[in-house]
């Protein structure tokens, strides 16, 4: 049999070398060669023949498979997950040095290894590290497996005596395959296959832990993500006890779902009450501030949108964004100053969605719109007051998905009055006795019901 080789290839544009080269001679770019394993291709058997494994099959004789889950002990990862945990599947948990990876998986880990075998490798620690966090974190860690190993090769037998099977980190282990050191982009990819094809062969869990770059992407090459079931990020200031887990791939539930946790000495904990977070006490006394039903998901939460205007030192405004996109931002700006004669071009304007969370539906166009002419005429908007709706660029006021399950979570939070779009007004109906509804057409309408004075 012959022997298993390495060539390195350009992560740019493909081209493979036999020796690292520092420039690619294809693309010309400089360090983007990284070594890859390449085994040599195995004799085919019959050939000519149509094995029955590859026959294509009518998608009225696929058979349905039901897919297992299991909760993770905490409600709020499981909400992310779409319900639960998968068996087989392979999850990959990003986020910042210190942001809690560990400490969430190692929560995990303990409750799932109550009635199940788990094995937590730790290539970063040794285990009595992680024994002393689970004795301050308060955990029965009696029937956890605990293995201290970098070489994934020589842990595939731990592998194969457990269902669950929790990696810290991907970055940290190797494989002889590869001469390349710990890491490095070959080394991640060839892990992660070599890990894949272990979940899907003998049907065990994988939760990976992953490093993320300065610019916030997970480190490592992107064929890690492809490989993954569900990706998930782990987001939130270490000097901050509140952190908020999204995913961003999920093969067996929504992308649109964000976990909310916090810190705390004793572990990390899920959020059912999202009130302290993402709403401040003060809206209703300062200008700027409008709350907004967004829909995450399966879930909505109420969400609080703050802006501050100031006149600009220079000749261009500036315009800063934090949880709404920076272009949706300009437009909006312009829909309100030719649509609706609020001039902005010589203020500069920040704009903050509370508690770190982005959103990226449409529906907080009109919110954003309510917020700057708030801020710019100087009056508060009511606190019991929330606003939805996507703003076109000629000013009107469109319908949004979900406007029922978002007017039916005001009224649980306990809101007086909803500014929705007039298409979505049918479906809201059924509120009018319970909360008051106001329909707008276009954003100026909007704008003169808010601030009558």
């Amino acid at each position: 049999m012959a022997k298993s080789t390495t060539q390195f290839v350009c992560a740019e544009c493909g081209y493979a070398s036999p020796k690292w080269l520092g420039r690619c001679p294809d693309c010309g770019k400089f360090n983007t060669l990284a070594e890859e394993a390449i085994a040599p291709a195995q004799p085919t058997k019959f050939k000519g023949a149509f094995r029955a494994s590859s026959r294509p099959l009518p998608l009225s004789e696929v058979k349905y498979e039901s897919y297992e889950r299991v909760s993770s002990g905490i409600s709020e990862l499981d909400v992310v997950l779409g319900g639960g945990i998968v068996r087989g599947s392979l999850v990959l948990v990003g986020g910042d040095p210190g942001v809690g990876k560990s400490t969430l998986l190692t929560q995990v880990a303990a409750h799932l290894a109550k009635s199940r075998k788990v094995l937590y490798l730790s290539a970063e620690e040794s285990c009595s590290q992680v024994k002393l966090r689970c004795e301050r974190l308060g955990l029965n860690s009696d029937k956890l497996l605990l293995l201290n190993e970098t070489n994934i090769d020589d842990a595939e037998s731990a592998f194969l005596e457990a269902e669950y099977v929790i990696i810290d980190s991907i970055q940290a282990v190797y494989t002889d395959a590869l001469s390349s050191s710990a890491g490095s982009v070959g080394q991640v990819r060839e892990c992660a296959s070599k890990l894949m094809r272990i979940a899907k062969s003998k049907g065990i869990t994988f939760f990976i832990v992953g490093h993320v770059t300065k610019e916030g992407t997970l480190a490592g090459p992107k064929v890690l993500e492809h490989i993954m079931d569900a990706v998930l990020y782990f987001e939130g200031e270490r000097t901050e006890s509140f952190k908020i887990l999204r995913a961003v791939k999920n093969r067996f539930g929504s992308v649109q779902e964000v976990g909310v946790f916090e810190m705390t000495g004793g572990g990390i904990f899920g959020l059912t009450d999202y009130s302290a977070l993402f709403l401040s006490d003060a809206r209703g006394v300062a200008a700027g501030a409008v709350v907004t039903p967004s829909e995450t998901g399966n879930r909505c939460m109420m969400v609080e949108l703050q802006t501050l205007m100031c006149k600009t030192a220079f000749g261009l405004p500036r315009r800063m964004a934090l949880g709404i996109d920076f272009n949706r931002l300009a437009v909006l700006v312009a829909v309100l100053e030719k649509r609706c004669g609020i001039a902005l071009g010589t203020q500069d304007i920040y704009l903050n969605a509370m508690g770190g969370i982005k959103l990226n539906e449409p529906s907080a166009d009109l919110a954003v719109c309510a917020a700057l002419a708030s801020a710019e005429k100087s009056i508060p908007v009511d606190k019991y007051t929330a606003v939805f709706g996507e703003v076109g660029l000629t000013g009107e006021v469109r319908g949004v998905n979900f406007a029922d399950k978002r007017v039916n979570e005001c009224l649980k939070m306990g809101f007086k009055r909803v500014v929705l779009p007039v298409k979505n007004m049918k479906a809201c109906e059924k509120f009018k006795d319970k909360i008051e509804l106001v329909p707008v057409t276009y954003v100026s309408q909007m704008i003169k019901t808010l601030f009558k004075n």
